[in-house]
């Protein structure tokens, strides 16, 4: 059996990270046997070389090796192209066809992209693991075949068999032996390593001297997180060997080719945050309930103003409960305003049992109570808005709103 560094410099995979070694080492040791194997792993991180492994460390060795990207086949197509169909069997179909379980009977056969097939697909290729046996499309005929399986996928698969996209019990008849490619960004010893050889490679093919990057330049390319993985790195060197006339690249020329992914930091997988809403219904439930404080904040000091007739006074003691009130206000509409949720009109009733019902001539009397106020206070400053909005203890801006609202 060829050791790890033999097999790395057969398929040309460069790295020396832990994480990549053991998938390698789980690869060689299954190869002579004949179970199915799952290679999962995030886009880009080269899981197309595992399979390949495999087939040429088993005794299938001599037989073919076919790879089929699973996602690439439309789905009314995918069941004959791997299981072949018969003549007449449907529009088009003018001659018998073999599928490919049918060709690589002996061989190995690769699915890459395999959460990617239709759930009637998925039932044939259950079958195909479980004896064997599969059936031509428009034909009543059982076939035979001996293939080994190799699958990969960039699909979380328990969240697809939560929601019913992908069969279970195919899943772990797929996944006898699992191995894991890590991500770029977790091998970084191997970054850099990895560059070299993508710059020595173009320039190679291109017949210019390779680049080279300064002490800065390789510190951001180790800081960067890249997230098409092994696939980006590629493209990133291919980019700056064309393109750049100097052949020592720094870190401020190296940055020009790097997408700001500053948006895509890690996220908390698993477990919810109190503040955390991942549908727009939590959203909308959060909102509504801070709309019945603030109705409830209303409420207290329109009382106030009611027992102490000082609209001064009570402006003064809730200066801080005001603005509040109206910012929360703002927010809330513009939240709205983004989730497209339709907004309570007097021809519409909207009815939430999870929220208190509150009087109608209740709601309309708060609403009086806050004309009254603004209109007292524009009165008082000559129809001012700065120093009425000053007074009233809200911004100029919403002011405006309000006496564009209430036609005043």
């Amino acid at each position: 059996m060829e050791n790890l560094q033999a097999i790395k410099q057969r398929f040309g995979i460069i790295g020396n990270d832990i994480h990549l070694n053991r998938a390698l080492e789980k690869a060689v040791r299954v190869a002579p046997t004949d179970i199915s194997v799952l290679v999962t792993g995030e886009s880009g991180v080269g899981k197309e070389n595992i399979p390949k492994i495999i087939h040429s460390l088993s005794h299938r060795k001599h037989a073919k090796y076919i790879a089929v990207n699973c996602g690439a086949i439309p789905e009314g197509t995918i069941d004959s192209e791997l299981f072949g169909h018969e003549k007449g069997s449907f529009t088009g179909a003018t001659q018998d066809r073999k599928g490919y379980f049918e060709v690589a009977d002996g061989g190995t056969i690769f699915l890459d992209e395999v959460g990617e097939l239709p759930l009637t697909t998925q039932v044939r290729l259950l079958r195909v693991l479980e004896n064997g046996e599969f059936i031509k499309v428009g034909s009543s005929k059982t076939l035979k075949t001996d293939v080994r399986i190799v699958a990969a996928t960039n699909v979380n698969m328990q969240a697809a068999i939560e929601k019913e996209k992908f069969r279970e019990d195919l899943y772990y008849r797929l996944s006898t032996v699992e191995i894991n490619l890590p991500a770029l960004r977790d091998r970084n010893e191997d970054i850099h390593l990895l560059f070299r050889k993508f710059a020595s490679d173009f320039a190679q093919k291109y017949r210019m001297p390779a680049i080279r990057l300064e002490e800065d330049a390789i510190y951001a390319l180790l800081k960067y997180r890249f997230p098409g993985n092994i696939r980006q790195l590629k493209n990133l060197a291919e980019q700056i060997s064309v393109i750049e006339e100097s052949r020592t690249i720094s870190a401020l020329k190296l940055k020009q080719y790097l997408p700001d992914n500053s948006g895509n930091l890690p996220a908390i997988v698993g477990g919810k945050k109190e503040n955390d809403f991942s549908t727009e219904r939590d959203i909308m439930y959060k909102i509504l309930f801070d709309m019945r404080n603030d109705i409830n904040d209303l409420k207290k000091l329109t009382l106030d103003l009611m027992k102490n007739g000082n609209i001064e006074e009570v402006q003064e003691e809730n200066h801080h409960l005001l603005e509040k009130i109206y910012s929360d206000q703002e927010l809330k509409e513009h939240d709205i305003e983004v989730l497209n949720i339709p907004q309570k009109t007097n021809n519409t009733e909207q009815e939430y049992d999870f929220i208190e019902t509150i009087e109608e001539d209740e709601s309309l009397s708060l609403q009086d109570k806050e004309i009254e106020m603004i209109k007292k206070s524009l009165e008082k400053n000559n129809n001012k808005r700065k120093l009425a909005a000053k007074e009233l203890g809200i911004s100029e801006r919403t002011l405006y709103r309000k006496i564009k609202q209430y036609d005043l």
